[in-house]
């Protein structure tokens, strides 16, 4: 499985810290709702965490399939949070995206695989530098369904030995997706000469971009 051979390309390359300090724009996040956004039928979505929103933002933005990437908040207990709450870690909540896709174009299996294979999710509330809950490796499911598939390829790669440590991954129930503020959106594409795009997110996109080639727009 392609994923088994791919999974430590990105081991080395979280030399920079995600968080920093809150832009001027940070808006307050009131209003926005629990929820995920409404999708059109025949899509779905998944939310995921792993580690730094503007990285996995950045990886499924460019897949057949995907036709919307928001980042944003899930899995605390503070409702309508802040970046600068959130990279608090006090708040439980995780860096997350929302991912809405079409099944007919990208199954949630392939979804997943692309996720165990651009993180590490063997390392508890961390990715590199960036270290707190909020950047935990999570899969915040939607469904029974996706719960059954997330678990059994969870299980399925532990099983492989594809890492040589176990999987720490939580799998848990979706309550409350927040989307983070607007200069959080579209991180990369915006602002792929800042220092942490160049030398933590580039070199990701392009392993990923080689390895999954056939999966691109």
């Amino acid at each position: 499985m392609k994923l088994v051979s791919f999974i430590f390309c990105f081991s080395i390359l979280a030399t920079m810290a995600c968080a920093q300090a809150p832009n001027k724009n940070e808006k307050s996040m009131q209003n926005l709702p629990k929820t995920t956004i409404k999708v059109e039928e025949g899509l779905e979505v998944a939310i995921l965490g792993g580690g730094c929103f503007w990285c996995t933002e950045a990886i499924y933005q460019d897949l057949i399939g995907v036709k919307k990437v928001l980042s944003g908040y899930s899995g605390g207990h503070v409702d309508n949070p802040t970046y600068r709450q959130v990279t608090s870690g006090t708040t439980g909540h995780a860096e997350v995206i929302q991912v809405v896709f079409d099944p007919k174009e990208i199954s949630f299996e392939e979804v997943l695989e692309i996720f165990w294979a651009t993180h590490d999710p063997t390392t508890l509330n961390r990715q590199g530098a960036d270290v707190g809950p909020q950047y935990r490796s999570a899969v915040f499911y939607q469904s029974e369904d996706q719960k059954q598939k997330a678990e059994f390829f969870k299980k399925k790669l532990d099983e492989s030995g594809a890492f040589s440590r176990p999987i720490v991954t939580e799998i848990t129930a979706f309550s409350n997706f927040y989307v983070a503020e607007d200069y959080h959106q579209n991180y990369f594409k915006e602002n792929g000469g800042q220092p942490y795009c160049q030398f933590v997110i580039r070199p990701k996109m392009e392993k990923f971009k080689k390895a999954f080639a056939e999966k691109l727009k």
